[in-house]
């Protein structure tokens, strides 16, 4: 089968035709923006790929078109398979109808850690020896890619909660079917598609209407929209995870000042495995005990699973150093929310002591855009020492009125260029500086560690 993907680069998307190619389909795609690192994964399995939108890829005509949810109406090459009568789908659609059914999916749904879960889950069932499937919107450095057709019977896959395309306005997650399904946390975000909360909570509930009542929920217990998702009907039965609840199944004890690099597994009360690893924060170690209740579903002892996890190595993008010059350490965080942001900044403060942290924060999701959070992330950076805030022209709310109660530990940028020149005067030894945005910030990254190696030149 010819299968042709528009919004190929996108992480899901090239997952998706990595998938299908694996499976012994004929693969190609476009995309708006075709470039590494995707474009050398793709190119690698030998799949074509085209700059743009234009009709004119639609020959040789495809069997089948797979359309990304950044496609629209008025695009040439949609305007083109709808007039010439293409069989076309979404990704959520294809990947359910020619990989999912047979298999026992597991799937982590929630605003935050769905990447960190789902690599922690497939890691252990990897080192369990079931070769599982996987689709992931990161990548986990035990694979060192973001996707697997893998073996049967099991396939582990990031739920996400955006809608599933231009003519499918449904959660993608609705599509999978899960037999085991973690919920990991629930808060509004994707402004540019859900009204409120509330319609959030609504695409999770149709989430929970698909899993059979011989599977299983993995729920955070400490999470209130989660507790009213499940009061809207359930018909799986759940158990929960917490590190402050005593009655749920999975808990968690942490080594007294360890900033949660070392922890004992607690299943119903009973100590179940110690983790012993290099990530930081309570929101990982939740991560944890979620990986291991769902991988407990499909057979895996905790105390296996616990050895599992001390050696994952991460994900990329999730606080991963990307390097030290003249003692200044800079990360690389995905966090784009203002719960992931504080939870970021005060796992990094439990470990780093006294020394100084410095956040740089790009607004660029669409909520982020749309201004929704605006209120809540000075006190989201108050772990910091600093802030530094790309605050561009365009962004379309007054940014610098929203840090006001950081006062002189804020400070603002219009250009990255701008940004990168006077953080590179302000930091020292010592210093952790953590750069936070989910997308590519412009090279912020690769132009501070440049910065940083001229500073340090004799």
């Amino acid at each position: 089968m010819h299968v042709h993907i528009l919004g190929i680069a996108g992480t899901f998307m090239g997952g998706i035709a990595a998938i299908a190619k694996a499976a012994g389909h004929h693969v190609t795609g476009s995309d708006l923006n075709v470039y590494p690192p995707m474009s050398t994964q793709l190119e690698a399995l030998g799949i074509e790929l085209t700059q743009g939108y234009g009709a004119g890829q639609l020959d040789p005509r495809p069997d089948i078109v797979v359309v990304g949810n950044a496609l629209s109406r008025g695009t040439a090459v949609i305007e083109a398979m709808l007039d010439r009568g293409f069989e076309y789908t979404s990704g959520p659609q294809w990947l359910a109808e020619h990989v999912l059914r047979p298999k026992h999916v597991l799937a982590v749904a929630g605003t935050h850690g769905k990447t960190t879960t789902t690599s922690m889950l497939a890691w252990v069932l990897e080192d369990a020896g079931l070769a599982p499937g996987f689709l992931i919107g990161g990548v986990p450095a035990n694979f060192g890619g973001t996707a697997r057709l893998g073996g049967q019977p099991y396939f582990v896959i990031e739920a996400d909660e955006y809608d599933t395309a231009f003519f499918d306005k449904r959660a993608k997650f609705v599509h999978y079917r899960p037999r085991t399904v973690i919920l990991n946390n629930l808060e509004y975000d994707h402004a540019d598609i859900y009204p409120d909360v509330a319609a959030i909570r609504w695409q999770f509930h149709q989430l929970l209407r698909s899993v059979p009542a011989a599977g299983r929920v993995i729920v955070n217990a400490d999470d209130a929209n989660l507790a009213l998702t499940l009061r809207a009907g359930c018909w799986t039965p759940a158990e929960k995870f917490s590190l402050t609840q005593g009655d749920a199944e999975w808990s968690a004890r942490v080594d007294p000042g360890s900033a949660c690099g070392r922890f004992e597994i607690v299943h119903r009360g009973r100590s179940a495995g110690t983790v012993q690893w290099s990530l930081l924060g309570e929101h990982n170690v939740l991560n944890a005990l979620a990986a291991v209740a769902a991988a407990h579903q499909v057979g895996i002892d905790p105390a296996r699973a616990a050895a599992a996890l001390c050696r994952f190595l991460g994900v990329k993008r999730r606080m991963e150093s990307r390097g030290v010059i003249g003692g200044v350490t800079v990360y690389d965080d995905f966090a784009h929310h203002p719960t992931a942001i504080e939870t970021t900044l005060r796992g990094l403060r439990a470990r780093v002591g006294p020394a100084r942290i410095i956040a740089v924060l790009e607004p660029r999701s669409n909520t982020m855009k749309l201004g929704v959070h605006r209120d809540q992330l000075a006190a989201a950076l108050a772990a910091a020492d600093q802030s530094w805030i790309f605050s561009p022209s365009d962004l379309g709310w007054d940014v610098k009125s929203a840090f006001t109660s950081l006062a002189q530990r804020a400070h603002f940028g219009a250009s990255v260029d701008s940004l990168v020149a006077g953080l590179v005067t302000e930091v020292a030894a010592g210093d952790h500086v953590v750069v936070m945005s989910n997308g590519g910030f412009g090279g912020f990254h690769d132009k501070l560690l440049a910065a940083l190696q001229t500073r340090e030149a004799p």
